[in-house]
């Protein structure tokens, strides 16, 4: 990698070095297109700095490796698309229920089913939020740059060793397959957070015995603890609590308080004039790309338009949205879907503005223009 330098990367590449910059050294994945050149550049790469690679026969598998990776005290992530997104979810749960940090790239293509493996949507937000059963956080980041990828992805394993949970890169066929100029910052100078290691003696250790944090202290197989893991819910020793319902409301409130209390910390959002706006856009990922260049004209012809870009998806950012429903007339969420996130948005806006959608899903990214188009209509009142 090298210190700090100017290089032209995809955004595949770049999720793929900001991984590496981040200290991932173990990568399990399965070929499928648009991700297939993360697993690639790793391949390639990560023997180099002492790590392994490992191509695995399914993504059921891949899930599985990465998690006893990360159990074994390695930092690791896996990439994806839409159905392979789909068959990880059962070994997603078991990370969430087992506390096991990890990274999980989707690059998000048309669905569903197979869907068309070559064009982009957004056609898996909320398969992020609530893709495996029960009850769950989920923490997932959304980049709308290359450069942005190759930073959300460093956030990303920081967020995952901090509160000890697997977390979520949605990208898109669109943002992959781009390449542009970025700035790679000199790794020395990137805050790079490491999990908290357990210290007690190893006879007194249990696994899941909160230290005031809500996030446990972790011990690596290897390290010389013996500790019991299990996707059942479990008390504090790691070994189920089936028969004990206090135990297994705590277990379930300590999962979602570890997050829930830090909303301030993991929740990113880029506001892009909105100080004085009238109409808001709210889009993420490569959409926000052109909701950018749409308010830049919507400006150019008197019309008072910002954007809201989240950057974290999952945990909702509710209080940003909140705060800008009070201010602004009417906001357009603009997705590559169907209006995943829209009725969120809808949901908390709670009526304190008007509410319009334009949502595309026939594998083309939305263009600046169409976005123009629908801001006029929404500022003329006509918006349908």
């Amino acid at each position: 990698m090298g210190k700090g330098r100017v290089a032209v990367l995809s955004g595949n590449d770049a999720i793929a070095e900001g991984a590496l910059a981040a200290g991932m050294r173990f990568f399990a994945g399965y070929p499928i297109t648009p991700a297939s050149e993360i697993s690639h550049f790793c391949a390639d790469e990560l023997p180099k700095y002492g790590g392994k690679f490992i191509q695995m026969e399914d993504e059921i598998a891949s899930m599985a490796a990465i998690i006893g990776a990360s159990m074994a005290g390695g930092k690791s992530m896996t990439s994806t698309s839409g159905p392979g997104f789909s068959l990880m979810q059962e070994n997603l749960g078991f990370a969430i229920m087992a506390e096991v940090p990890c990274v999980v790239v989707d690059v998000m293509r048309f669905g569903p089913s197979q869907g068309v493996a070559t064009v982009p949507a957004q056609a898996d937000v909320m398969q992020a939020r609530w893709g495996t059963h029960g009850d769950h956080p989920s923490i997932t980041l959304a980049p709308s740059t290359v450069e942005e990828a190759y930073h959300v992805t460093v956030r990303a394993f920081n967020l995952a060793e901090k509160y000890r949970t697997p977390v979520i890169i949605l990208s898109d066929a669109t943002l992959s397959q781009m390449s542009e100029k970025i700035k790679i910052p000199d790794p020395d100078s990137l805050e790079i957070l490491n999990r908290k290691k357990a210290t007690v003696d190893p006879q007194q250790f249990k696994p899941y015995q909160d230290d005031g944090t809500g996030v446990c202290p972790f011990a690596s197989y290897g390290d010389g603890y013996i500790w019991y893991t299990t996707g059942i819910v479990h008390d504090e020793t790691g070994f189920p609590a089936t028969g004990d319902p206090d135990k297994l409301t705590i277990q379930i409130n300590r999962l979602h308080d570890k997050i829930n209390k830090n909303l301030d910390d993991i929740i990113q959002v880029d506001e892009y004039m909105t100080e004085d706006a009238e109409i808001i856009i709210l889009a993420y990922g490569s959409v926000a790309r052109s909701a950018f260049a749409a308010a830049d004209k919507a400006r150019n012809e008197g019309i008072k338009v910002g954007v809201v870009k989240p950057i974290t998806i999952w945990p909702f950012p509710e209080e940003v949205i909140k705060k800008v429903s009070e201010k602004v007339e009417s906001i357009l969420v603009c997705e590559m879907n169907h209006g995943q996130l829209f009725e969120k948005v809808k949901e908390t806006v709670e009526g304190k503005a008007k509410m319009a959608f334009l949502g595309q899903y026939n594998g083309k990214s939305i263009k600046p223009d169409k976005i123009l188009a629908a801001v006029k209509e929404v500022s003329s009142g006509v918006f349908q």
